[in-house]
């Protein structure tokens, strides 16, 4: 399995956004247990093997601080002969001492949808691939289709595809190698998160890779 190399990474694709991963150190990130997470093949690396099982949730805190409006841009695989799960959070926070909570990119090895915006600890499933839902102000949820994200999965499962989301005010589009796959327009004030942290998942289960890397965030 080798990385994608820097094709996105140009001057161009990235202006006015800063860089939140050096590709070499863990400098600006924080989590609970350090002893899951390292750098390699100039990502952010963790792994579960029957050796080294993991029974709870792991999370990367990214140092940077609250976002509220943002792009964010990373490249990010998820690698398994099992059935697991994973991704990153976003606008969310610690929960329950090394638990996170909030909205999330979550991605499935063995399902047709890979890709869904998820609310974890709260609403669960946002959008599938290839949904736009809309929640109004008594939390009541409107659904509608983006045609060009239905079908196959274009989601290569040992690749590392570019994840791109634009966290603007309550409306939140998901793209995946230039592609929307998924979009919430959140309009429930019981439940919208304006503002929080972003944190990379090594979700428990079975053996798996996870690798981020090319991590950008330009905030408005």
């Amino acid at each position: 399995c080798i990385l994608s190399g820097q094709e996105n990474s140009s001057e161009e694709a990235h202006k006015g956004f800063v860089s939140l991963f050096d590709g070499n150190t863990l400098d600006g990130w924080k989590a609970a247990d350090m002893s899951w997470w390292s750098v390699e093949e100039g990502a952010i690396t963790a792994r579960i093997t029957d050796e080294k099982p993991c029974t709870e949730n792991q999370y990367l805190f990214c140092e940077h601080g609250i976002m509220a409006d943002f792009e964010l841009k990373l490249k990010h695989r998820l690698v398994s002969d099992h059935n697991v799960n994973g991704g990153f959070q976003f606008r969310s926070k610690h929960y329950e001492g090394d638990d996170c909570k909030g909205y999330q990119v979550d991605n499935n090895t063995k399902t047709d949808w890979l890709v869904r915006l998820y609310d974890e600890f709260g609403r669960h499933t946002l959008a599938f691939r290839g949904e736009r839902t809309v929640f109004d102000e008594d939390g009541q949820i409107t659904k509608s289709n983006i045609p060009e994200a239905a079908g196959k999965a274009q989601v290569a499962r040992r690749k590392c595809p570019d994840y791109h989301i634009i966290s603007n005010r309550n409306t939140l589009p998901l793209y995946v190698t230039g592609q929307l796959m998924a979009e919430v327009i959140d309009n429930d004030p019981d439940h919208f998160d304006p503002s929080g942290l972003l944190a990379l998942q090594l979700h428990s289960g079975k053996p798996m890779l996870v690798q981020f890397k090319d991590i950008w965030i330009k905030e408005f």
